[in-house]
């Protein structure tokens, strides 16, 4: 598979976002999310995103604990992947989300993603949102704190704007490893932060890069996504394998991380790495 670079880091050019192995009203269990990961992993993925309030309900750090159980049964060479995680967004007693970006709880959130994912520092720590009742300088303040003391090797924000990217980026003096916007065939308006990402050298990673996890079946079917529909026809793959080539050709240093809950999926979602599209495509896809 293809290599993408995060920090000082190669990754494959296409990751798992393991969010809907803890969400949703379809969530599936937990032998089935662990062979998806297995899978995953056998096809060369070597980055996984999750984070510590993708949970059932409040119990947080439940994916977590999920993908370092899968990590610990794999057969591979588990030190070769990369864990992402986030913190910073919590669920609520009503089952809805709240953020908290102030710096206690970063730090409190930090220390217990560590214990979920049984490792003593995290490969990729994000911010998962930024807190409107909090300055940004403060919430990335302690993410450096938390770089300087070793409990993360590596520091990236979640859902941020241009300006947000660029305080991350001065606060963290040079440090920022990556930017993870929603971004899909139909959703583009982190295009101003994935060329900001691009200029400045920083990785990318696009999440629900097919759409959502109800939606990404419908790709290509609506009128807006025709062409995604066409040109999957024309050369025999999915719809989403399209998607997620259209995504890698944007940029060098864009890694999607389309989640997955059957090995099938992320079997057929690997398959983007190796599908080169051509000029005239890209242009029908816009």
């Amino acid at each position: 598979m293809q290599q993408r670079r995060i920090a000082d880091r190669q990754v494959s050019a296409i990751g798992l976002g393991a969010m809907p192995m803890s969400t949703g009203g379809h969530m599936p269990d937990e032998r089935q999310s662990i062979r998806t990961i297995h899978a995953a992993l056998d096809e060369g993925v070597t980055l996984i995103d999750t984070a510590d309030a993708y949970s059932p309900d409040r119990e947080l750090g439940h994916n977590e604990r999920l993908v370092a159980k899968a990590l610990a049964s794999w057969s591979g060479d588990a030190s070769s992947v990369l864990v992402a995680t986030k913190g910073g967004h919590i669920r609520t007693s009503t089952g809805g989300w709240a953020v908290d970006g102030s710096p206690g709880y970063l730090r409190t959130a930090c220390e217990a993603s560590l214990r979920a994912l049984g490792v003593d520092m995290i490969g990729l720590y994000q911010h998962h949102r930024p807190d409107p009742d909090v300055p940004y300088e403060q919430t990335i303040g302690a993410l450096a704190e938390l770089l300087d003391e070793g409990k993360i090797a590596l520091a990236g924000i979640s859902n941020a704007n241009p300006d947000q990217i660029r305080t991350a980026i001065d606060v963290l003096d040079g440090r920022l490893a990556s930017v993870q916007n929603q971004y899909s065939p139909g959703f583009r308006s982190s295009q101003p932060e994935l060329a900001l990402c691009d200029e400045l050298d920083i990785a990318f990673l696009p999440w629900s890069p097919l759409g959502g996890i109800t939606r990404a079946g419908d790709l290509g079917t609506d009128e807006s996504q025709d062409a995604f529909g066409e040109i999957a026809r024309e050369r025999g793959v999915s719809p989403q394998q399209v998607a997620l080539a259209w995504a890698l050709s944007r940029s060098r240093l864009v890694v999607p991380i389309p989640g997955a809950s059957r090995p099938e999926s992320i079997t057929d979602s690997v398959g983007a790495a190796d599908l080169e599209l051509s000029a005239e495509e890209l242009d029908r896809l816009g």
